[in-house]
């Protein structure tokens, strides 16, 4: 009797896990598996999900779609849904930025497909507005953080910093990339700095990077500004966004914000830069942009590069099959109602204070929990060994893994999306909680219910296996 096949599907792991439940269904912030489970879905998969699961509305904008038209190909004519999209996009900037240029093709890996194209496109088009009547621009290079993660394609994994998906690949990655600092207080502020001491520092590192690769052969300056997966949530702090437009502005380069999983509502304000009221040249937005009813992303253009273009041939080089997607605009355009008719962007800024409010409240004195930080419905929660030297734990014990994998055991069934690397990008442990803009008082102490049950469990696990006392 010959041995049963494995499943055809592969995501990571090419050995199949007959044990791993599939989704069934899911509604709201809770997502129902085969097996029986019922899961609260306390990160929105990875910060998609904005308005929750099984929406009437947005379905039916999906199938009233479908009646109308499926797929037409941008490069014939554009399409009603696309257009009412842009307009939204810009209308929503206050007119800050003048156009928005609609992606989504899902053309790489699952979880970061709208982030990676929509880098790509935004590198290209970075460099276009540079080389405009000038084919022999010497500006090629760019500038980005260390600690970041801009995607999974070659030239967005070449301008992000997560080196444990980077590093079997270092050999075909691009060479005309630099990185700098992060704005990230916790790990790298100093006994005797102040935060405006901070910030000039880092200012004149990038100053400095200018120099060290000619100031005029960088193209742009790529950031987060609230650092997203690789450092878990870490807010740009007051004056940081103004000094690095300050750099950029001085040797003419572009500045340019990712904000595919901090944008579009999720921390608190519907574009995060407005917060600190600096304005990019180009910003990237996605995740909540649909919610994950489409495979969706655009950029977001300041007249500065639309008039570059202008000057030029008037024609940005780029275009992919599934870009401007009918039915993903579509979705797009009525999450994007909704998020307005329900003010769930105030909802995401005031329901974000309460989250932060309560896991400092009961994990704030816990020994491993060395930081607790985040913007509207962002936040993490970062381990230490020891919390006076901030010292990670061993990589080994992957302790984050084990925090991810104890939430989805029947009787936690919480989501937690682990990541590592935060301290110096291979050690340290953290946690992203991102649940939907929807939530009330009630569900956010559900989940940081379950939050402190799994921490606390794992720890009793780590503790057994050490013989030492369990903290309670």
């Amino acid at each position: 009797m010959g041995s049963i096949p494995e499943p055809a599907y592969l995501y990571k792991n090419v050995v199949h896990d007959p044990t791993v439940p599939s989704v069934q269904s899911a509604k709201g912030m809770y997502i129902h598996l085969d097996n029986g489970q019922i899961i609260l879905d306390a990160t929105c998969g990875a910060a998609v999900s904005a308005i929750g699961h099984g929406v009437e509305r947005v379905k039916q904008a999906i199938i009233s779609q479908l009646d109308q038209v499926e797929y037409s190909h941008p490069g014939f004519f554009p399409n009603a849904p696309a257009l009412r999209l842009a307009d939204m996009l810009v209308e929503s900037t206050g007119g800050r930025m003048s156009r928005a240029c609609i992606l989504g093709s899902g053309n790489a890996r699952p979880h970061y497909p709208l982030r990676s194209e929509a880098v790509d496109a935004a590198m290209k088009l970075s460099h276009q507005y540079f080389a405009e009547g000038k084919p022999d621009t010497r500006r090629t290079k760019f500038i980005s953080r260390r600690g970041s993660w801009h995607g999974c394609t070659l030239g967005s994994l070449s301008l992000g910093d997560f080196k444990p998906r980077k590093a079997r690949f270092k050999s075909i990655l691009h060479p005309n990339i630099t990185h700098v600092s992060a704005c990230d207080p916790y790990h790298a502020l100093k006994d005797n700095e102040n935060l405006d001491m901070y910030v000039a520092r880092l200012k004149q590192e990038l100053d400095e990077e200018f120099q060290r690769q000619g100031p005029d052969t960088v193209c742009a300056f790529f950031l987060e500004p609230v650092a997203g997966t690789a450092l878990g949530c870490v807010a740009a702090v007051p004056g940081y966004l103004e000094a690095m437009r300050e750099v950029c502005d001085r040797y003419g380069a572009l500045l340019v914000f990712d904000e595919i999983m901090c944008g579009m509502g999720r921390t608190g304000a519907m574009h995060a830069w407005q917060v600190d009221g600096v304005v990019p040249d180009i910003q990237l937005v996605g995740k909540g942009l649909a919610a994950g009813y489409g495979t969706i992303s655009a950029l977001l253009i300041n007249d500065r590069v639309v008039s570059g273009l202008k000057q030029g041939g008037g024609y940005f080089v780029h275009g992919q099959t599934y870009q401007s997607h009918p039915l993903g605009c579509a979705a797009a355009v009525e999450v994007q109602r909704i998020i307005k008719e329900y003010n769930l962007v105030s909802n995401c800024r005031e329901m974000g204070e309460y989250l932060g409010m309560q896991l400092k409240l009961h994990l704030g004195d816990h020994p491993h929990v060395g930081d607790i930080r985040g913007r509207g419905l962002f936040w993490a929660v970062e381990f230490t060994e020891d919390k006076d030297s901030k010292a990670p734990f061993d990589s080994k014990l992957s302790l984050s893994k084990r925090l991810q994998t104890k939430g989805l055991e029947k009787g936690y069934d919480i989501c937690l999306f682990a990541a590592t690397g935060a301290v110096d990008g291979w050690n340290g442990d953290h946690f992203l909680l991102a649940p939907p803009y929807t939530v009330g008082k009630q569900d956010v102490d559900e989940i940081v219910s379950r939050v402190v049950k799994v921490i606390h469990s794992v720890f009793e696990d780590i503790y057994a296996s050490r013989q030492q006392h369990p903290y309670h």
